[in-house]
C-alpha cells in the first residue's frame, strides 16, 4: 500500500525511474552504510527544496533527503545528546506489535538473529532478488509463505522459523549477554505465535470475520488487550 500511494521514481523520468522513492532497496551495501546516502544523491532529485540555516556537519540538507526515500530498512545519520553522530537502521516490524511483549519478542528475534548472522556472510548466501522475493512472499502470505533459503531451498516459513531462526536467535541473543530466563521468555512467545499462527495481522483478519469490518470496535479491542500486556496469541475475539 505504501510503494503504491507513493509512487514516485528517481530520474530518467521521475515517474518512471529506474529506482523507486519506496523499495525493498537496490542491492547489498558491500562496503559501507555510505554507498545508501550515495545512491540518494545519484538517482533522486530533491523533493523538499528546503535550504537550512545550520552548520554543514551537522547533515541536515542530507538527512532530509534521505527522509523522503523510503527503503524498507533504512539506515538514517541522527546525534546522540552530545553531538555524536551515529548511523542507525529503522527496522519498521519492530514496533508493529501489536502488545509490548510482542513487540519486545520481535526485537529480541531480529537482534538474535543480527550477532549471529553477522559471522555467517549470510549476505553472500543469498542472492539480493532472493532476499528480496522472500520479503514479499512473507508480506503477501505470511505464516503461510514458502521462501528460499541457502542450503534447503523451498521452504515454509513456519518449519524455518522453527527448526533454524529461532535456534539461531537464541544463540545470537546468548552471545549479547541477555539473561537465559528472558531469551526463553521472548523466543517463548515467538514460538507460540508460529505454532498457532495468530499474529497481529491474522488476529484482526479475523476479528473482521466474527464481527464484520467494523474498525472502531477493532480499535477498541485492540487497545483493550493492548493495555492486558498479552502476547498477540493469546488475544481472543
Amino acid at each position: 500500500l505504501f510503494e503504491q500511494s507513493v509512487e514516485i521514481g528517481g530520474y530518467a523520468g521521475v515517474a518512471g525511474g529506474p529506482l523507486r522513492r519506496v523499495s525493498f532497496g537496490s542491492g547489498y551495501a558491500r562496503n559501507s552504510i555510505i554507498e545508501c546516502f550515495t545512491e540518494n544523491l545519484d538517482h533522486f532529485p530533491v523533493l523538499l527544496p528546503i535550504e537550512f540555516d545550520k552548520p554543514e556537519e551537522q547533515l541536515a540538507h542530507l538527512r532530509l533527503h534521505n527522509g523522503t526515500i523510503w527503503r524498507w530498512n533504512r539506515p538514517l545519520i541522527g546525534f546522540d545528546p552530545d553531538g555524536v553522530p551515529h548511523i542507525r537502521i529503522e527496522h519498521r516490524p519492530i514496533p508493529a506489535g501489536p502488545s509490548l511483549s510482542d513487540s519486545i519478542a520481535n526485537a529480541a528475534l531480529y537482534y538474535g538473529l543480527a550477532e549471529q548472522f553477522m559471522s555467517q556472510r549470510l549476505a553472500e548466501q543469498i542472492e539480493f532478488a532472493t532476499a528480496r522475493d522472500n520479503f514479499y512472499k512473507a508480506a503477501k502470505s505470511g505464516l503461510n509463505a514458502t521462501i528460499v533459503w541457502p542450503e534447503l531451498g523451498h521452504i515454509s516459513i513456519r518449519q524455518l522459523l522453527l527448526e533454524q531462526l529461532i535456534p539461531e536467535a537464541r544463540k545470537g541473543l546468548g552471545r549479547l549477554g541477555l539473561d537465559e530466563t528472558d531469551i526463553d521468555h521472548y523466543m517463548g512467545i515467538m514460538q507460540a505465535r508460529i505454532e498457532t499462527g495468530q499474529n497481529g495481522s491474522e488476529w484482526q483478519r479475523r476479528f473482521c470475520t466474527v464481527h464484520d469490518r467494523h474498525y472502531d470496535e477493532l480499535t477498541a479491542a485492540i487497545l483493550h488487550l493492548q493495555s492486558k500486556d498479552l502476547p498477540v496469541h493469546e488475544w481472543d475475539l
